[in-house]
């Protein structure tokens, strides 16, 4: 063999595939900002990724599909996509190019393939964009805003138009905030600008006017001077946590919904892709997006109950520490959380495992929880030890999570891992609320006891599924191709 040859060789397929994931991102980028079609990649985004980023999603795709997906054949589908006269959609690549190769499929080119898949297309309704404003600004109110402004296009969705917080607003304070949205120790930079008009009480973030707005109570705020009308209000202070309280939002002028990234008391706790759909936006204004936790157990629990049965189970939850924790040893409501949260594993309750069953009634008292906060500032593991109703095997309890990881309505919400050594580290940045760990999965010997091990992004996972559901109640959701 000459070995100067095959690595030419290789040179030039590097060189080749490196090229076209150049041309591929052009046409990601062109879609998106001149036709607002977004493309995925098996639910992953593509907007703002760079070539080597791109490749190693296309492995990812490859080992998840069992089968190559190739950048080349990406490339072929997406100039398909940027010539036809699609509406506003959100595309995933990594499906139809899976597609388009399987045996038996009758396009012989991926012009005719693409149009034959996506020509329902044509017949979805226009959205009206809706005004979004965030009350509060804390860890999750920055990370939606940020993903609300990455994903701005050209406004034909959700639109972040104000940010609520108490006391003044000076330079000062502009500056810190505007710090605060530029910078992350977590989740690293912001992939834009934002600066500050002291002049509009203002941040402008990628070039638009986000206005920063003090006020005590909601009841005070007057949106429709700032040109805000019928506005989605995305309360994640945690100050309101009752219909009753939260109702007062309704009293601003401007305001006509409200989403709180807490359970909720009185109002639908909705974790989107499971029971979303059982509540007309049309006919309630409040919705609470339920829990980090309960959004990362509860669609795979879904899965495991449509097809296997659950007779009663266990959630453990290793969550990393948050805000509510001491950094210190000091005084607390909480025995436990007093302690350090830095040098500490730390038991403490959990509602998610009651809060499985307002999405899912079906599981009203078949699961008992705990919680051990752990020394991680961010990515956490949900532990599921089950009993279940039909014999099983190791097999095909990851065959099944793959299904619907890889079609259905919850293909946003589950995230089929192939990783052989997946740590926590790893699953920060993750859209989706559950990613499960194929490779950690144990299923007993009878095989009518199954332990499924669900990692998490408590912080970013989470803000995902607040502008999934966000997007369902302001009647803004694109066409889809899952």
């Amino acid at each position: 063999m000459d070995f100067n040859k095959v690595y030419e060789k290789e040179l030039s397929f590097q060189a080749d595939r490196r090229k076209s994931t150049v041309e591929f991102i052009n046409i990601v980028s062109d879609l998106w900002y001149d036709k607002s079609i977004e493309l995925v990649l098996f639910r992953n985004q593509l907007i703002n990724r760079n070539v080597s980023d791109i490749l190693d999603l296309h492995e990812y795709a490859g080992e998840f599909v069992g089968k190559p997906i190739s950048i080349f054949d990406s490339v072929e589908i997406a100039k398909a996509i940027q010539d036809l006269n699609l509406p506003p959609s959100k595309l995933d690549i990594g499906k139809l190019t899976y597609e388009f190769h399987l045996d038996g499929q009758p396009h012989s080119n991926a012009m005719a393939f693409v149009n034959s898949k996506l020509k329902s297309a044509q017949q979805t309704e226009t959205v009206t964009p809706k005004d979004v404003v965030l009350y509060g600004f804390g860890r999750i109110g920055r990370l939606v805003a940020r993903e609300l402004m990455t994903r701005t296009g050209k406004g034909n969705q959700l639109r972040l138009r104000a940010i609520v917080t108490r006391g003044k607003v000076d330079q000062d304070v502009l500056e810190k905030r505007a710090s605060l949205l530029k910078s992350d120790s977590v989740h690293g930079p912001f992939s834009g600008t934002v600066n500050t008009d002291l002049e509009n009480s203002a941040l402008i973030v990628n070039g638009t006017t986000v206005h920063m707005i003090s006020a005590n109570q909601p009841e005070d705020i007057d949106y429709t001077q700032y040109g805000i009308k019928n506005a989605l209000i995305i309360d994640n202070t945690g100050a309101f946590r009752d219909k009753e309280a939260l109702s007062r939002h309704l009293q601003s002028k401007g305001a006509a919904k409200v989403l709180l990234t807490a359970p909720g008391k009185g109002v639908p706790n909705i974790v989107h892709g499971v029971n979303q759909k059982e509540y007309c936006p049309d006919e309630i204004d409040i919705f609470s997006a339920a829990s980090c936790t309960t959004n990362a157990i509860t669609p795979v629990l879904k899965a495991i109950q449509d097809s296997l049965g659950v007779v009663h189970g266990h959630l453990e939850t290793i969550h990393a520490y948050t805000n509510d924790q001491n950094l210190v040893d000091n005084m607390h409501s909480k025995y436990r959380r007093g302690r350090a949260a830095g040098l500490n594993m730390v038991i403490t309750e959990t509602g998610a495992g009651k809060a499985v069953s307002k999405a899912l009634p079906v599981f009203e008292g078949k699961l008992t929880s705990n919680a051990i906060r752990v020394p991680v500032p961010n990515g956490s593991l949900a532990i599921l030890n089950l009993e279940i109703e039909k014999e099983t095997s190791l097999a095909d309890v990851n065959a099944l999570l793959k299904k619907y990881a890889l079609e259905g309505d919850l293909v946003e919400q589950i995230q089929y891992s192939v990783d052989n050594e997946l740590v926590s580290s790893d699953i920060i940045g993750s859209s989706a609320p559950a990613i499960y760990d194929s490779n950690a999965t144990i299923v007993s010997a009878d095989g009518k006891n199954v332990i499924l091990y669900i990692w998490y992004d408590n912080e970013y996972g989470y803000s995902h599924q607040v502008i999934r559901l966000a997007k369902y109640i302001s009647k803004v959701r694109r066409f889809t191709y899952y």
